[in-house]
């Protein structure tokens, strides 16, 4: 059995510490110690805006593990439609595969059906072959195509 419930102080080394997942499906041209780094920027701030801007969830098992955590937020699209985004979705690696993702997620949505949004987005790297199989699966469609060129 899985649970999602807010976050709570407790949870943060749990939380910070699933920063390194998050670099999973980067470019290869990228840094994976910056997108650490980085990662590790986003879920403080997310931590910091609980509440207000951000909702985090955590999943745990029924023995009270933490299995993954979850970020969702207010946004707005470039076209100025209010909608809520996905800002990090990870488990742990002995979570995979076990419904963690999709009870975070769904976790993700029904806070946003009950915000008043119609839209939820997210961001993954396009190479995380799994994450975008499980989102797909999900029902999330593409939308944008971020291109580069190596100079």
């Amino acid at each position: 059995m899985i649970r999602v419930r807010p976050y709570v102080f407790a949870d943060r080394e749990f939380v910070l510490g699933l920063a390194p997942r998050l670099a999973i499906g980067i470019a290869p041209w990228r840094d994976p110690q910056k997108m650490t780094v980085t990662a590790q920027g986003w879920i403080t701030k997310s931590i910091e805006q609980d509440g207000t801007k951000t909702r985090v969830f955590v999943a745990e098992d029924e023995h009270g593990e933490r299995l993954g955590f979850a970020t969702v937020s207010h946004d707005t699209h470039f076209t100025g439609e209010g909608q809520a985004y996905i800002g990090e979705l990870v488990t742990n690696e002995a979570a995979e595969g076990r419904g963690v993702g999709k009870a975070l997620a769904q976790a993700c949505e029904q806070w946003a059906r009950e915000q008043g949004y119609r839209i939820l987005s997210l961001a993954t790297g396009a190479a995380n072959e799994r994450a975008l199989g499980f989102y797909r699966h999900m029902g999330y469609q593409d939308e944008d195509v971020t291109l580069i060129k190596l100079l």
